[in-house]
């Protein structure tokens, strides 16, 4: 789907990956879970993208979902990312790292000036 990089639209978002989760048999947790970890790479699209849209693809599998969001944005370097000093932490730089605590399987794929993909993936019946 191609969503517009507007913060507004991040809310039809999350209810779609509500709907399509709640249809597979996810339960209510990790919906919830798939929500906030969506909400975070949309926001990281819409920060970083240098285009009016971003693209989020979701995969039904036979034990799970896949959901992969594109930006079109300056990259980054993958490797800079790291964790975070939670003892110390900062306003920004937690999202990278919230996404892969929520999700049983993330990648991140960057290119400078051709933009980033999260691919993220949550299996049914797995605990965290």
């Amino acid at each position: 789907m191609e969503i517009s990089a507007n913060p507004e639209y991040v809310g039809i978002i999350r209810l779609t990956t509500s709907g399509i989760a709640n249809k597979i048999g996810f339960s209510i947790d990790d919906i919830e879970d798939m929500k906030v970890a969506v909400s975070e790479a949309c926001t990281n699209a819409i920060k970083h993208s240098s285009d009016d849209v971003f693209y989020i693809t979701f995969n039904i599998l036979d034990n799970g979902l896949n959901i992969e969001i594109k930006d079109n944005g300056i990259g980054c370097n993958i490797e800079s990312l790291g964790k975070p000093d939670l003892d110390n932490p900062k306003e920004n730089g937690l999202g990278i790292f919230i996404i892969q605590t929520l999700m049983d399987e993330v990648s991140i794929e960057s290119s400078v000036n051709e933009g980033t993909i999260i691919k993220m993936t949550k299996y049914l019946g797995v605990d965290n």
